[in-house]
């Protein structure tokens, strides 16, 4: 497991681990409240995506990455004076998590436990098929219950949300219930299943994968992509022409498919609108 210290954690490291994420999620709320859209939509990014808008760091949405930064139960004492939205509020930056596991990896316990700490979205690193893809639909939904409407792909995830009501505003059980479904296959749904384009095979199949029911979007990383691409020299070189054809190649299928696109740039936000990228991660100054 990317991220892990050798060894089984012992429980109390594992609380602390929840505790932790509870509170890195709290990061991205603010200290003054705001309230809900007017339509009580509390992802805004889903909000930026459907009113024609951008969704920019720090501006609507924070993304925690755990992929490359080894989550430390020393750091939590940095968290513990972080706050939640006041009751009926929703957070001021939609909270946003990139799990340390890759596609091929088993993260199911993962995203449950970051689900119920109150996070919006997954983001999934290297992703290469349809598969991987509703893999990721699969574990952040739970198991559809009678009168379901939107059943496939079927959830898996169990109960145990008591964080993630707090940071959604202190929804009752049976609100969380109704709005934690994955956007825009239910469209109330509020969370984000996202899948990284760092991958040759996902740039070939983008067409199929955008199809997935459940999948919100995609979200490419430059310099991954160029070590698939086999561009590198040999470290990651996101500039290389082969990359700037995928990720054109990327954006246009979006707009076909009408999904959520994003990209790790903050240079070019204008430019890579006009391709079809709605989502950036990085703050734009």
């Amino acid at each position: 497991m990317t991220g892990m210290t050798r060894g089984t954690p012992t429980a109390a490291r594992r609380a602390a681990w929840t505790l932790g994420i509870v509170a890195l999620l709290s990061a991205a709320c603010m200290a003054g409240p705001e309230a809900q859209s007017a339509d009580g939509r509390l992802n805004r990014i889903i909000e930026q995506f459907e009113a024609g808008e951008n969704a920019l760091a720090g501006e609507h949405w924070r993304i925690v990455s755990l992929e490359h930064n080894p989550f430390l139960v020393d750091d939590l004492e940095d968290f513990l004076g972080e706050i939640e939205p006041d009751e009926g509020e929703r957070p001021e930056l939609t909270p946003i998590v990139r799990i340390p596991h890759e596609a091929d990896q088993d993260y199911h316990h993962v995203v449950k436990q970051i689900l119920d700490a109150g996070a919006m979205g997954i983001v999934l690193p290297q992703v290469r098929t349809t598969a991987e893809v509703t893999r990721l639909v699969q574990a952040m939904r739970y198991p559809p219950q009678r009168g379901a409407q939107y059943v496939e792909p079927r959830g898996r995830r169990g109960w145990g949300p008591t964080g993630a009501r707090r940071i959604w505003g202190g929804i009752s059980s049976d609100e969380y219930a109704g709005r934690a479904d994955v956007w825009p296959l239910n469209p109330e749904g509020e969370l984000l299943a996202i899948a990284m384009v760092e991958t040759r095979e996902m740039v070939n199949d983008i067409d199929a994968i955008l199809q997935v029911p459940g999948l919100g979007g995609v979200l490419i990383g430059p310099s991954d992509l160029s070590l698939s691409l086999g561009v590198g020299t040999p470290g990651a070189n996101p500039s290389a022409p082969e990359v700037e054809e995928a990720i054109v190649k990327v954006g246009e299928a979006c707009m076909r498919h009408n999904k959520l696109c994003g990209i790790y740039t903050s240079s070019d936000v204008e430019q890579r609108s006009a391709q079809g990228f709605k989502l950036f991660p990085i703050p734009v100054y």
